[in-house]
């Protein structure tokens, strides 16, 4: 399980260093290899699945056809701009440029361990979501019950 908020800086190369928290863990879980893709919930994220996470993803969504717009829109959003990365021998990644410059991702960000994924922001687009308050109204009725 992922878990916690790390300030991180992503070099001129667009590579950042996996928190030596993780390392093992995404060794293990994950034989070092992730996934990059957009968060198609906000727009100044990406997520970093883990690999075997991905592939059953991918399954899920190639069942579900092309004919629906919901369904080619998460394909393209998801799938058509993935990439595979593997952390290289001093457990960094590279982020593709073409993620960062959609995302506004740059030198100073932000990833989190959410559970089953990584999320990568642009610091300021973090900043302002972690400002917004929930409301009761937020909360959809199957997330009432959380103890929080």
């Amino acid at each position: 399980m992922f878990q916690g908020e790390n300030a991180i800086t992503i070099d001129d190369k667009g590579r950042l260093a996996i928190p030596t928290a993780y390392r093992d863990l995404v060794a293990q879980a994950c034989g070092n290899r992730l996934v990059v893709t957009y968060d198609v919930y906000n727009a100044g994220c990406l997520w970093l699945l883990q690999y075997d996470h991905w592939q059953r993803l991918c399954k899920q969504l190639e069942s579900k056809g092309m004919q629906s717009p919901q369904a080619r829109t998460l394909r393209r959003k998801l799938v058509a701009a993935a990439a595979v990365v593997e952390l290289d021998g001093n457990s960094r990644i590279s982020v593709p440029a073409s993620m960062r410059a959609m995302t506004g991702i740059e030198r100073r960000a932000v990833l989190l361990g959410n559970i089953d994924r990584f999320e990568l922001w642009s610091e300021r687009d973090y900043q302002a979501q972690m400002q917004t308050p929930l409301g009761d109204v937020d909360l959809e009725d199957g997330l009432k019950d959380l103890e929080l």
